[in-house]
């Protein structure tokens, strides 16, 4: 039976000591029980040609400056696996790499889907050479994992605009929440051309999206969709009026 595809909403870094976000996230991972493998694709981890991580273990990177000690102090050992990177990079063409490890959209929300930090992870970097469509095919690829317990998994925001983030919280934008329930909704009917051409989603699009590296990882997950595989959300709010906590099981 084939393993579910995942898509995280990952927010702020911080979210990995704890809060409302970590409860949905500690849940999914009693659900879904414990896997052979996951591959990550981040949104923080771009490169120009396409890498998978090969470590056996990986360091837990704090790829980020100006939050509290504790934060920076944050460890997640999971191990690395360099067959399933070796594996990865027959699939796809990656090629095999120690220049990484596991950056804070994997490490702070994995932290809490399997707090024992005993699941084997592996991230693949968002190439930016490739657009929307090319990212998306290149997903196709990695299908085959899901009948070999590994676990497809994106980690980001549907929307994400940091500019706009009301530091106080309070309601969402509404182009913030019309964006978010056209993702779910191409989501639900496997409209997967929408999702690739994600600026025609609604009106203002480009202010929920005005980067893309959090939106692609979006792509991967959407595109290990089987006929008939359920499509399920969690965390489904925004936070700060522009940051989708929306996440994603398909399968």
């Amino acid at each position: 039976m084939a393993v579910p595809a995942l898509f995280f909403g990952h927010g702020s870094p911080m979210n990995a000591l704890g809060g409302p976000w970590a409860e949905g996230w500690r849940q999914l991972g009693q659900d879904l029980g414990k896997p052979r493998g996951v591959v990550m694709v981040s949104a923080h981890w771009e490169t120009r040609g396409l890498a998978v991580t090969a470590m056996a273990r990986p360091e837990t990177l704090h790829d980020f400056g100006g939050f509290p000690p504790e934060l920076h102090a944050f460890q997640y050992p999971a191990p690395g696996s360099p067959e399933l990177a070796a594996r990865v990079a027959d699939l796809t063409g990656a090629t095999p790499t120690d220049q990484w490890g596991l950056d804070h959209g994997t490490w702070s929300v994995l932290a809490h889907v399997w707090p024992d930090a005993d699941v084997p992870i592996v991230q693949l970097s968002l190439d930016r050479t490739l657009d929307a469509q090319g990212h998306y095919d290149l997903a196709k690829g990695l299908n085959a994992l899901r009948d070999e317990d590994i676990v497809i998994a994106g980690s980001g925001d549907f929307v994400h605009n940091l500019r706009t983030w009301k530091r106080a919280g309070g309601e969402p934008y509404d182009w913030a929440l019309t964006f978010n329930e056209a993702v779910k909704a191409a989501l639900v009917a496997g409209d997967h051309d929408r999702l690739i051409h994600w600026m025609d989603l609604a009106d203002n699009a480009t202010l929920s999206v005005p980067t893309d590296e959090h939106f692609l990882p979006l792509l991967y997950v959407a595109a290990q969709a089987r006929p008939d595989d359920p499509v399920a959300f969690f965390n489904d709010r925004i936070e700060g009026g522009s940051i989708s906590m929306t996440g994603v099981r398909i399968g």
